[in-house]
């Protein structure tokens, strides 16, 4: 850490006084936060993007996930078959991807060209920061109890001060990596995902050997119910992807020249291969053991020495899942229009974050009120995601950064009173439409008249991507990006 190098305090106008590129390593505490990256300072290679996705997608969450398919009723196949499926959307991710070499900003900057200033500062504050800190909450929920199992291994009763500590422990390394930033960030995540790969593939041989490969159901679903079925499960897989409407927060120091198609490539593999191969190792092992309690039912199978392992390699995966969450939270924090640097904003959201947690776990059931409000957001995050890619195509890639950083009245992205009408009434219209074809913790009149089968995902994306093509078609600086490509 070195105290000559301070953390940029957004400002509404004007570049700021730019770092050395030297400061964007590993040992520092990572200067820049949503203002501009220059060109001078852009470094690296896509390939260092599989690292980053692949480290966050080798998680307890992926083997739960695969696990409920096959209990919800799916054979194993089909199972596998929606899996693949549904992580397909992470081209998506990889897409939105290519935006921050365009821009040399994080997503929640490059999108004012789709919401406006001030509507941005509303999409910061509900899409990015909001959710990002219920997930964080949620994750970190996930790995304290893995690691209370863990220290009652070591013969400590999990009490009360017990919890507390270790979910403040957790928290602090979570909080650290994202605090240091982009740099430590790259650097460390190839030997996570390396140390992940290691112990996930212990636990693959473990359930393939005891894994029935030809199971079924004892009544097998046909026609409506095993299609409504089928769509709700790919939705669930879809909704990992589709909550990564940041992934330019990481892409975003790439020099402005880097393929694109390297970009979206290294991003996409980087998440759908791992994400694949540990939602489809849960869907083996719920033919072999009870997945409803995953952690208790895997180590039934596995070897006695390996179990403690496992349940480390279950917390370094949250942490580096919820090291990525905390970092763009930190981010969407500052575009909403507070100035305070990086490192407050992403300390203050894991403040919030460890609260919520320790509410949760210890006094009510609040997270299962914030887990099933995410399983609504949903209806938000496909149109969002939809809204945005749309952005990035009809520019053809092309975004102007200094402009972006332009917050005053009259700037290139006021658009009228800050907002961007064709961003706002597309996204309402898809998530109008995805609420009245949702089918989770309430029934659509859509999807009431339909048997259950929600289409939210679909019909929310189409209506928000194919309004906002139509509003944006003459757009001036859309027209002008097209034209400089």
């Amino acid at each position: 850490m070195s105290a000559t190098i301070p953390d940029p305090i957004p400002r509404s106008q004007g570049a700021q006084v730019a770092p050395p590129a030297a400061a964007d390593s590993p040992g520092r505490i990572e200067a820049h936060g949503i203002d501009h990256i220059p060109d001078g300072e852009r470094h690296g290679h896509p390939r260092e993007l599989f690292s980053v996705w692949a480290a966050a997608n080798v998680n307890y969450l992926s083997l739960v996930i695969g696990g409920a398919l096959v209990l919800m009723g799916l054979t194993l196949w089909q199972a596998v078959a929606v899996i693949v499926v549904g992580n397909l959307f992470w081209l998506l991710t990889g897409l939105l991807a290519t935006s921050g070499p365009a821009a040399g900003a994080p997503s929640e900057v490059i999108t004012r060209a789709v919401y406006g200033v001030l509507g941005n500062r509303v999409n910061n504050a509900v899409g990015g920061w909001l959710v990002s800190v219920c997930y964080f909450a949620l994750n970190l929920a996930a790995a304290a109890t893995a690691a209370f199992a863990l220290v009652e291994k070591t013969g400590i009763t999990a009490n009360t001060p017990v919890k507390v500590a270790v979910i403040v422990v957790i928290a602090a390394l979570t909080l650290a990596i994202s605090v240091y930033g982009h740099a430590l960030i790259i650097k460390l995540y190839l030997p996570i995902t390396l140390v992940l790969i290691a112990a996930f593939a212990v636990v693959a041989f473990a359930v393939l050997r005891h894994a029935d490969f030809s199971y079924a159901p004892a009544e097998p679903l046909s026609g409506a119910p095993l299609w409504t079925l089928l769509v709700a499960g790919t939705t669930m897989i879809a909704s990992g992807p589709l909550s990564y409407t940041t992934s330019a927060d990481f892409s975003r120091y790439l020099p402005r020249t880097s393929s694109k198609k390297a970009i979206v490539a290294w991003t996409a593999l980087g998440a759908f291969l791992p994400s694949v191969a540990v939602c489809s190792l849960g869907a083996f092992a719920a033919t072999a053991v009870d997945m409803s309690d995953p952690q208790n039912a895997l180590q039934t199978i596995l070897p006695g020495w390996f179990n403690p392992v496992f349940l480390l390699a279950l917390v370094l995966g949250t942490i580096s899942i919820n090291a990525l969450t905390a970092y763009s939270a930190g981010l969407a924090l500052q575009a909403v229009g507070l100035r305070i640097r990086r490192t407050v904003s992403v300390l203050f959201d894991g403040a919030v974050a460890v609260a919520l947690t320790l509410y949760g776990l210890l006094v009510s059931n609040f997270l299962d009120t914030v887990s099933n409000a995410l399983q609504v957001i949903v209806v938000l995050s496909g149109p969002l995601m939809a809204v945005y890619a749309t952005d990035i195509v009809l520019r053809r890639f092309r975004y102007d950064g200094p402009a972006l950083s332009d917050e005053t009245p009259g700037g290139p992205f006021w658009y009228t009173r800050g907002v961007n009408p064709a961003g706002a009434l597309a996204l309402a219209a898809g998530v109008t439409s995805a609420a009245l074809c949702v089918n989770t913790l309430y029934t659509g009149p859509v999807a009431g008249a339909l048997g259950g089968l929600d289409l939210s995902l679909p019909v929310g994306m189409t209506v928000a991507a194919t309004l906002y093509a139509l509003l944006m078609r003459n757009d001036s600086a859309a027209l002008a990006a097209r034209a400089s490509a």
